[in-house]
């Protein structure tokens, strides 16, 4: 099969970086809480897991036994086009970074029937790891624009999309959303955590409101929404690893989509572990 060595190696590179390091921002909101934080055994646990972040950064290495499952953004402008060479070269930079990382192997061998009760075992190769479905993006740019989100199993044994009954109030919805995410939150165990939510007109527009949501999160940027459940977490003091503290949760970031005449909204919850969102971008 013909491949874009280029891309390929762009494709490799930022999925090693998606899955070894921590973005600017988020280091940043580490160092804030930190220094916030007056519960000594909470202050200790993120003091560890930002060192971590930082010896993982150093040595390209993982950030977590969990290395996750690829996830991927396609954002393409006006002038610029994805084709089928594009689509195999990016398939092909995700098996080199996975090969690279190095990822865990989580491949599960067999048929349909086999996959589901995983009676064949495991791959033992990182690279045989398929990610999830591409999401496409139009931007207003003159791009072609690629973003790795690496996907653990904790946060999606732990998340919920369903049905919330509005009521014709925003407060409901949020309601909903703060106690869903105040059991996600407690069960998680790796926090503190940052809740990824989407909400649209169906479970695939709400999931995918819900991804999009954790590439334009930004820890130094939330709306009034945002700080309302991020507060109420907070306020719960289930703290990093569940030890108490004041930071449960570091950010919530949250995109709602467009939304129909109806009584029920859509909603997607990820309660991303202490070292999710893990992301990288590449230009393409």
């Amino acid at each position: 099969m013909e491949f874009n060595n280029t891309v390929v190696k762009k494709v490799s590179d930022t999925l090693v970086r998606a899955g070894s390091a921590f973005l600017p921002d988020k280091k940043d909101a580490y160092l804030r809480a930190i220094s916030e934080e007056t519960n000594e055994h909470a202050k200790w646990v993120m003091e560890t897991i930002l060192a971590n972040a930082q010896a993982a950064e150093e040595n390209h290495s993982p950030l977590c036994d969990d290395t996750g499952i690829p996830h991927l953004v396609l954002e393409i402008g006006s002038n610029r086009a994805a084709d089928g060479l594009l689509l195999s070269s990016i398939d092909e930079g995700i098996r080199q970074g996975l090969a690279k990382l190095p990822g865990r192997p989580m491949a599960v061998k067999g048929n349909d029937y086999d996959r589901i009760n995983q009676s064949q075992g495991l791959d033992e190769e990182p690279a045989a790891l398929e990610s999830a479905p591409i999401l496409l993006r139009r931007i207003d740019e003159d791009a072609l624009r690629l973003h790795i989100l690496m996907f653990g199993g904790g946060p999606a044994i732990r998340g919920k999309t369903y049905r919330v009954f509005h009521k014709h109030s925003t407060e409901v919805v949020l309601g909903e959303i703060i106690d869903w995410a105040k059991e996600s939150v407690k069960q998680l165990g790796c926090t503190p955590c940052t809740l990824g939510i989407g909400i649209g007109r169906s479970h695939y527009e709400a999931a995918s409101m819900m991804l999009l949501a954790l590439v334009d999160g930004n820890y130094s940027r939330q709306t009034e929404m945002e700080q309302t459940i991020t507060k109420a977490l907070n306020d719960s003091h289930v703290g990093p690893l569940g030890l108490g503290g004041s930071h449960s949760v570091l950010a919530t970031f949250m995109k709602v989509g467009p939304q129909r005449a109806s009584g029920v909204r859509i909603v997607c919850l990820r309660p991303c572990c202490c070292f999710e969102p893990r992301i990288a971008t590449a230009d393409l």
